[in-house]
């Protein structure tokens, strides 16, 4: 049987009404999560362009110009090592096969929505994501490199990517996930050198 693709919920492309929203209460869990630095051989870190979502709809994570360039990262599933989910993500969102594991960060990392997304989002029962990250260094060409997501089921989670200086996550992702990277930057900046 294959795979059926799945399409990326339209954000909204003006304010929701407060009444659609339910609260993002602290007594909500975090989703587990790992988030994944994928080193060139001059230090660099693949970052990608997420798709603007300026209001948090359906998607609870906001993302507006300006602060929109992110870090690959993902849920882990049942029984899913946290390498083997780091290499799962990875292929999904970037098609990178080609990379060596060099690192994995030893305590969860929380973070927490802005705002609390759509009833039907897959985010919607969580109040943040808890993350270990991994970083890899990139063993491939670039043109294994890819954004489209014509790879796998999975929607694009890019509109464009770049190499970057992992020191520059913290001034360019968005809001709410900047001081998870300062903390990223800080634990793999030998990496980065």
């Amino acid at each position: 049987m294959t795979p059926v693709k799945l399409e990326r919920a339209p954000a909204a492309t003006a304010p929701v009404d407060p009444a659609l929203r339910a609260p993002l209460s602290p007594d909500l869990p975090y989703r587990p999560n790992v988030g994944i630095c994928l080193f060139n051989a001059a230090g660099l870190v693949f970052a990608g362009r997420a798709f603007a979502n300026p209001h948090g709809w359906p998607d609870p994570e906001i993302v507006a110009p300006g602060a929109d360039w992110i870090l690959p990262q993902g849920g882990i599933d049942a029984g899913e090592d946290i390498e083997s989910a780091a290499r799962r993500e990875l292929f999904e969102e970037t098609g990178v096969r080609s990379a060596d594991l060099v690192a994995i960060t030893d305590d969860w990392w929380p973070y927490d929505f802005p705002v609390r997304g759509a009833p039907s989002h897959k985010l919607f029962p969580f109040r943040g994501q808890t993350q270990r990250w991994a970083a890899f260094r990139f063993t491939g060409a670039e043109a294994e490199i890819t954004v489209t997501a014509e790879h796998t089921h999975e929607p694009a989670e890019f509109a464009e990517w770049r190499w970057t200086r992992l020191a520059e996550l913290p001034l360019t992702g968005p809001l709410h996930r900047r001081p998870t990277y300062a903390r990223v930057a800080e634990r793999f900046a030998v990496l980065a050198r």
